[in-house]
């Protein structure tokens, strides 16, 4: 399997970037950054754009998803943009009952908690896929140098979604049944991990120059738990685009205790949450790995001296390791500022990489 040759990393529009660089442990020409959930909520014109339509019909309108892709871009001057989307789209183009419900998350219609429920799960196929790579396409056509990353959401995250029916604090019911039935658990990871995969497959092919996978609820786990139930499906996820040579990157939440693990289900780059530094977050994984963040949200509406300090030691520390892409420790918060992200991005680029 591989990328065609008009493919941006193929024909050489984003294979020498700051962000491709970085991702792959070289030194870029400045210090690439980008912010997770950068299109989204925080911008007015995404607020106005979407205005009378729902979360997962923007996702599944190429049209639309692509202009929310690039809006951030055209604002920030980051050196990434990533796909608007949401991680239960693979779900809905599979033909499950799934909806973003305002102010409460992805809901299904009906909780996956038996193997009878798991085995009724309907493949996704990949003409389902189409919206997707049409909307990559129109893209990376206005991208240019620029990159696009590509995302999918992680078994265990996309799991606990499906056992739970919604979003949850602590992850029992998916915690549960990988040790009270780990058969249908191992069943249920190996459906999202497809799902997953073939999600990630299609941006990859159409367009994206990396990829990352978010496990945003990994964090609940202890080490022990996530790789005897969990590593394995990541890693199943990630084998579907393995071999097309685009940078591939794993991010969690809480994952601090977990990085190594992350790493080792086969990716390029880890992402670090906002709770540990990067130099450490270095020293645990050997020296070895370009890492990503982790500028703290919080102090996104602090005083500018209190961030640009931050900011700053974020750079210090990012600095020991191979490669570093700046980034948030998770994403933008919805009250956010623009201006301010404007404002990161011009130190970060001013600051000798």
């Amino acid at each position: 399997m591989t990328l065609s040759a008009t493919h941006p990393l193929v024909d050489g529009r984003t294979s020498s970037s700051p962000l491709i660089s970085a991702y792959r442990g070289e030194r870029p020409s400045r210090r690439p950054v980008w912010f997770m959930r950068q299109a989204g909520r925080s911008l007015p014109e995404y607020r106005l754009l979407r205005q009378g339509t729902g979360m997962l019909d923007s996702c599944l309108d190429p049209a639309m998803a692509s202009e929310i892709t690039l809006q951030p871009v055209r604002r920030h001057d980051v050196d990434a943009a990533i796909f608007f989307s949401d991680i239960v789209i693979p779900l809905k183009l599979a033909g499950v009952d799934v909806d973003i419900v305002p102010g409460v998350g992805p809901v299904l219609g009906t909780p996956v908690r038996t193997a009878a429920d798991v085995a009724a799960l309907p493949e996704l196929t990949d003409e389902a896929l189409e919206p997707i790579r049409q909307a990559v396409a129109l893209t990376v056509a206005e991208l240019g140098s620029t990159p696009l990353i590509g995302f999918a959401g992680a078994p265990f995250t996309l799991a606990a979604y499906m056992v739970e029916g919604k979003p949850s604090r602590d992850h029992l019911g998916p915690r549960t049944m990988m040790h009270s039935d780990p058969e249908t658990w191992g069943a249920l990871t190996r459906w999202a991990a497809d799902a997953s995969g073939k999600f990630l497959k299609a941006q990859l092919q159409a367009g994206a120059s990396a990829a990352q996978l978010f496990d945003s609820w990994a964090g609940s786990l202890g080490l022990a738990d996530y790789t005897a139930h969990v590593a394995s499906a990541s890693g199943r996820a990630l084998d579907f685009v393995r071999d097309l040579g685009a940078p591939l990157i794993h991010f969690g939440t809480g994952t601090s205790e977990l990085l190594v693990a992350m790493h080792d289900v086969g990716v390029d780059v880890v992402g670090v949450d906002y709770r540990l530094p990067l130099d450490e977050a270095n020293r645990r994984l050997g020296g070895a790995v370009p890492l990503q963040g982790n500028i703290d949200p919080a102090l996104l509406s602090a005083p500018w001296e209190v961030l640009e300090a931050h900011v700053l030691a974020v750079l210090k520390a990012g600095s020991a390791a191979p490669g570093h892409v700046v980034n948030l420790g998770h994403g933008v918060p919805p009250d956010t500022d623009p201006a301010v992200l404007t404002r990161i991005v011009e130190l970060i680029h001013s600051v000798e990489p």
